[in-house]
């Protein structure tokens, strides 16, 4: 997929967007950028997430925040069937240039600085802020803009915001190096299972592997094989959510043995792939 500009005008007769959507789309650009905040609420179902260096998936619908000029995948990628997504999108100045310099809204300041990074929320959050979302596309003018600020300022408070960006880095938006990035994403995306030679990465890059090294990781802030890796534990995570074991969930994503496993997986997560199991079932 090559990185698209996607250009964004707010509705008439407001100073932002909002889009309601119940099935997915297959026109709308997919991997894309724009200078717009933007918030995507998705009530239920599961999907590829993919924002920034981070490529993961949701589960139980989505509740994220997106930072400007933040790549990111459109979130019906993929999807068949019943889907259902509203999209706030906004500029940090839609309501003047001194809107966030307010100090009731120092909250709501650092939310935006945060979300640079892409933030997601958790099942809490979701709870209380999508029914919020969900009257945004049938609510007047100012009613939806007071929805809006409410909104803002839940995710401000929210304790289980995470980010997923997590170098914290902003891409170059220069279109050659996008494309070469998007293209070692997708690698990993296909290959992940197998072993992963950074000598066919690097040769993909047009680069030799030194170079390559030192361009992934000033990039994305992170070594290939850490990127690899963390990868692999998102998918590890899907998995373990089946009755399969954790060796074979191991295995399955393209860890050669259990032990290196269980030491990724704690190295990303914090917990062991049995913990993490066990917390998923209460």
């Amino acid at each position: 997929m090559k990185l698209q500009f996607e250009k964004i005008e707010p509705e008439a007769g407001s100073s932002f967007r909002v889009i309601h959507t119940t099935e997915p789309e297959t026109c709308r650009v997919y991997w894309h950028y724009h200078p717009e905040y933007e918030i995507v609420f998705i009530p239920f179902g599961d999907g590829q997430r993919r924002v920034g260096t981070n490529v993961s998936r949701y589960d139980e619908g989505e509740l994220i925040f997106i930072g400007p000029n933040l790549p990111h995948l459109n979130f019906s990628y993929g999807k068949e069937g019943q889907f259902e997504e509203i999209v706030v999108q906004m500029r940090d100045d839609f309501l003047g240039e001194p809107f966030l310099h307010k100090p009731e809204l120092t909250s709501v300041r650092r939310l935006f600085e945060r979300a640079h990074r892409g933030l997601t929320f958790g099942n809490e959050t979701k709870k209380l802020v999508g029914p919020w979302l969900a009257q945004l596309p049938d609510q007047p003018p100012f009613e939806r803009l007071l929805t809006l600020l409410r909104v803002l300022q839940q995710l401000a408070d929210a304790p289980d915001g995470q980010p997923l960006h997590a170098d914290g880095i902003r891409f170059d938006l220069n279109p050659k190096e996008q494309e070469r990035i998007n293209q070692v994403c997708q690698y990993v995306e296909t290959h992940y299972a197998q072993p992963m030679d950074v000598r066919n990465v690097a040769d993909l890059a047009n680069l030799t592997v030194p170079a390559f090294c030192r361009y992934f990781k000033r990039i994305t802030q992170l070594t290939f094989t850490d990127f690899v890796n963390e990868y692999r534990v998102n998918q590890a995570r899907r998995l373990l959510q089946s009755s399969r074991t954790v060796a074979d969930v191991g295995f399955a994503v393209g860890f050669n043995n259990l032990s290196h496993f269980n030491k990724t997986f704690r190295a990303v997560t914090g917990q062991t792939p049995s913990a993490y199991r066990k917390a998923l079932v209460g």
